[in-house]
């Protein structure tokens, strides 16, 4: 695992934390030296890293911006885990000496309207909120034809393929598949969660960049797996793929993206029957499942794949249907 240290009493500025991460990460010639492009490389990680944060005592502006970059990122990215250790004193949210941490209880997750986004939040600092414009620079469409799950979900000889997102989430996901082309469903049964996903799509409905593909896609509050169920008792078009994500919202070793994901734990909890997930999808008769997988996972349900599409740290497993 890569490891990096970043102490603020080090940095002269925001500039000489930018160059520091840039060359101890190895970011791409196009880095920017911000924090919009801190997020995107950060969310490119696709090896292991530990980056610990060491504020000053008090902590400045420019990098609690930037910590909370790291920390935002390290709940979106598995690769990536952040950890924030205190200055002498000080109690920094995330470190040991918070109140969380001594056993307090923190309090109840809450949405806020915020000029950036519906955000869910809690008394300890954590924040959580949806936001598919992150995504743009891997929809270009030479990234995008790379992207894992597009080519295991690649359909051909349709034109106007459809999708059924049955894990949706935070709908980053759903997002890369609107983007090749499809028209997807997204099912997400938490009215928070989904709250969070209504207001980023809305966002990027009024995002030139992102409108088109906010377009092909519908958000429906539901249980996927009753949704499916009732689906294939009718005569309704069977989709082409349905997505499955069974490891949202816990699928990372690292500490602090578990306190993140906290805030979603305490709305839903992983898939509890992912026989009862992997058969409802299975009976509207699709051209394929896609199962997203962490690289070496079990199989979903113990359910062998046709073919799998793997990368470093994710794997997709393809269920052909038989039409």
């Amino acid at each position: 695992m890569r490891e990096l240290t970043i102490r603020e009493r080090d940095l002269e500025g925001p500039d000489a934390l930018h160059a520091l991460v840039a060359h101890e990460l190895s970011f791409p010639d196009w880095y920017g030296g911000n924090l919009s492009a801190l997020a995107d490389c950060l969310g490119d990680v696709c090896e292991p890293t530990q980056v610990t944060l060491v504020p000053a005592e008090p902590e400045s502006e420019w990098f609690c911006r930037a910590r909370r970059v790291f920390e935002r990122m390290a709940a979106e990215n598995p690769q990536l885990q952040v950890v924030v250790e205190p200055s002498a004193g000080t109690g920094v949210a995330g470190s040991k000496g918070s109140e969380a941490d001594k056993g307090g209880n923190p309090a109840s997750p809450r949405l806020e309207d915020r000029p950036e986004g519906l955000t869910l939040v809690d008394g300890t600092g954590l924040e959580l909120r949806a936001d598919l414009t992150r995504l743009v620079p891997r929809l270009r469409p030479d990234r995008l034809a790379h992207e894992l799950l597009v080519r295991a979900a690649r359909v051909r000889g349709v034109e106007h393929p459809t999708a059924i997102d049955a894990t949706a989430g935070l709908g980053d996901d759903s997002t890369l598949l609107a983007a090749a082309g499809f028209s997807v469903t997204l099912y997400e049964r938490d009215p928070t969660i989904a709250a969070l996903l209504a207001d980023a799509l809305a966002r990027a409905a009024a995002d030139p960049r992102l409108a088109p593909i906010a377009a092909r896609m519908t958000l429906v509050q539901d249980d996927s797996i009753a949704a499916m169920q009732a689906m294939a008792d009718t005569s309704a078009p069977a989709p082409d793929v349905v997505l499955l994500d069974p490891m949202f919202p816990a699928r990372t070793k690292s500490a602090l993206v578990k306190k993140k994901f906290q805030l979603l734990h305490q709305l839903k909890s992983p898939a509890e029957d992912e026989k009862a997930l992997l058969q409802a999808a299975l009976a509207v008769r699709p051209r394929k499942v896609v199962v997203k997988r962490m690289a070496k996972g079990p199989w979903l349900a113990d359910h062998k794949p046709s073919y799998s599409v793997a990368g470093k740290s994710v794997r997709y497993d393809v269920i052909v249907v038989p039409r």
